[in-house]
C-alpha cells in the first residue's frame, strides 16, 4: 500500500517515526509539553524489539527484550507508574558448562577450570574492566587509546590478551551474548563502550543485581503499551515511512497511509532501518556513512514449555554455557513454578547459520540441546516458541546496531547530532544502557529536550 494519492494528511508539531519505547517516550513527553504529535509505526503494534505473547496456559512470555536491571531507573519508574510486576530471575543451584561434548556443573555466572586458566581469565577481566572504566560514554571516540581500540576487533583483542582456548571461549561468549554479534565483527572500542554504558561488565552480564536480574509478569511490551495510553489517536499503525522531505519551515513525512507535516521529525529507528528511508535533501554525508556502518546483530530466541521446571529437581538453575549452536540457556519459568520454561539463544554466527534453516530444524536442534543439558525429560515439552529477529521486516536483527572497527572514531560524533529538523532516537543513540529499553527511553528524553529548545 503506497499510493500517496489515497493517503490521509495530518498537520502536527512533531512527527515521530517508530512506536518503540524511544518514539513513544518522546511522543508522550512532547505531548505533555503542549506539542501535537503523530507517531507513524510500520508494524501493527507498539513495542519495537519488545514483543510479548500469551501461551496456551495463560502465561505471558517475551520473544524480544525481557530483563530488567536494578540500575535501569527509567524502566523502574514506569513499572511503578503503570502498576506492573517484576520478579527475580531464577538462579538457585548449579549452572552447566557444555564444552567439547562434555558436561560439568559449577556455581556462579561464569565457569572455572584449572588455576592457571582461572588466573589468566582474572587478569583479562581486570584489563577489560580497566578499559571499560576509561570510556567516556558521551564521547567514546575521545577515550584514551580510542584509535587503537577502534582499529581492532574484540576477537583480535582476546587473542592478544589470553592464550588458552577456554579463556578465549569465555571472552568470545561474553561479547556474543551481550551484542548478538560475532567477536570478529565488533570494534573493541564498541565492546568497551557497550559495557561502560551499562555500568560495567559485571552489571551487564550478571543475573541477580545485574542485567538479567528480573522479568515482567505482564511482559516487557507492557511498558510501551503503557506509554501509548496517553497517545490515543496519535499513533497510526501499518504505516511505514518511505520518504522525509525537509525545508526551511518544517518536514513532510510520507508513509503508506499518511502524509504528515510537522515542524520537526523524530526518527526513532535503528540506524540501519532509518537508512532505508529516502531523504530530501539528502542527509549530510557523514550521517549517511554512519548509518551504513551500524549493522544489526543476529539472534534467535527459543523457548520450550514443560509441565514443571523438572531440572530444579537436580539442583540446576537452568543456566548453561555451551560451545554448541545453542550457546546460552536460562530458566525462564514463572515465579511460582506453575510450569517450566527453558530459554535458549542462538546468537552471532550460529544465529546466521541456523536462521537459514527451517523452524522445524531449529526446534529439533533446540530440544536435542536441552536433552543433552538436562536429560531425556527435556523431550516432554508441551509447546515451542521462537523468534528470529533478523527475519522480522521492521527490525532485521537484534539486539541493536553495532559498530565495526573504525566506526566510533570515524563517525561517532554523528550518532546523536540532529540533521536539521530531523532528530535521531533509539537505543543505539543512548549513553546509558545502549541496546536496552532503558537506553531507548533515555534517547526519547534527549530528542524531546532538543525539540523544546529549538526555535
Amino acid at each position: 500500500m503506497s499510493d500517496m494519492g489515497q493517503a490521509m494528511e495530518r498537520q502536527v508539531d512533531v512527527v515521530i517515526v517508530g512506536a518503540g519505547a524511544a518514539g513513544l517516550n518522546a511522543a508522550r513527553e512532547l505531548k505533555r509539553a503542549g506539542k501535537s504529535v503523530l507517531v507513524l509505526e510500520a508494524r501493527d503494534r507498539v513495542g519495537g524489539r519488545t514483543e510479548s505473547k500469551v501461551l496456551p496456559n495463560g502465561m505471558t512470555i517475551d520473544v524480544g527484550g525481557q530483563w530488567v536491571a536494578p540500575t535501569q531507573h527509567r524502566v523502574h519508574k514506569l513499572i511503578e507508574e503503570f502498576g506492573l510486576t517484576i520478579f527475580p530471575t531464577y538462579d538457585k543451584g548449579l549452572s552447566i558448562l557444555w564444552l567439547d561434548g562434555k558436561k560439568s556443573t559449577y556455581t556462579g555466572v561464569l565457569p572455572e577450570l584449572e588455576p592457571v586458566v582461572n588466573a589468566e581469565l582474572e587478569r583479562a577481566f581486570a584489563k577489560l574492566d580497566e578499559i571499560v572504566a576509561s570510556i567516556p560514554v558521551d564521547t567514546p571516540w575521545t577515550a584514551p587509546d580510542a584509535a587503537a581500540l577502534d582499529a581492532k576487533t574484540f576477537y583480535g583483542w582476546t587473542r592478544e590478551t589470553v592464550e588458552s582456548d577456554f579463556a578465549r571461549y569465555v571472552l568470545d561468549s561474553l561479547a556474543t551474548a551481550a551484542m548478538s554479534s560475532d567477536p570478529s565483527d565488533l570494534s573493541m572500542l564498541h565492546v568497551a563502550f557497550y559495557f561502560a554504558s551499562a555500568g560495567g561488565v559485571d552489571m551487564l552480564t550478571g543475573t541477580s543485581g545485574g542485567g538479567q536480574d528480573s522479568r515482567f509478569v505482564e511482559g516487557f511490551q507492557a511498558i510501551s503499551k503503557g506509554l501509548a495510553r496517553e497517545l490515543d489517536g496519535d499513533i497510526l499503525f501499518e504505516s511505514p515511512v518511505r520518504r522525509i522531505v525537509q525545508d526551511e519551515s518544517g518536514v513532510t513525512v510520507h508513509s503508506d497511509r499518511c502524509v504528515a507535516r510537522g515542524t520537526h521529525v523524530v526518527v526513532a529507528l535503528s540506524p540501519m532501518i532509518a537508512s532505508r528511508i529516502a531523504y530530501a535533501p539528502a542527509l549530510p554525508a557523514m550521517r549517511d556513512q554512519l548509518m551504513q556502518r551500524m549493522p544489526m546483530g543476529t539472534a534467535i530466541k527459543m523457548m520450550a514449555v514443560y509441565d514443571r521446571p523438572f531440572w530444579r529437581d537436580e539442583g540446576l538453575n537452568g543456566l548453561v554455557f555451551s560451545d554448541t549452536a545453542l550457546g546460552l540457556t536460562y530458566d525462564n519459568s514463572p515465579e511460582d513454578g506453575s510450569c517450566g520454561i527453558l530459554l535458549g539463544f542462538m546468537e552471532g554466527r550460529p544465529g546466521r547459520i541456523w536462521g537459514a534453516k527451517t523452524p522445524a530444524e531449529r526446534e529439533a536442534e533446540v530440544i536435542a540441546s536441552f536433552e543433552r543439558y538436562f536429560g531425556p525429560e527435556a523431550r516432554n515439552y508441551t509447546h515451542y516458541v521462537e523468534k528470529y529477529w533478523a527475519d522480522e521486516e521492521w527490525s532485521r536483527g537484534c539486539y541493536a546496531g553495532v559498530m565495526p572497527p573504525g566506526g566510533w572514531t570515524g563517525f561517532g560524533p554523528e550518532l546523536r547530532k540532529a540533521s536539521g529538523r530531523i532528530h535521531w532516537a533509539g537505543c543505539e543513540t543512548a549513553t546509558e544502557w545502549m541496546g536496552y529499553v532503558e537506553g531507548a527511553l533515555q534517547s526519547g528524553e534527549r530528542v524531546t529536550a532538543e525539540i523544546l529548545a529549538a526555535r
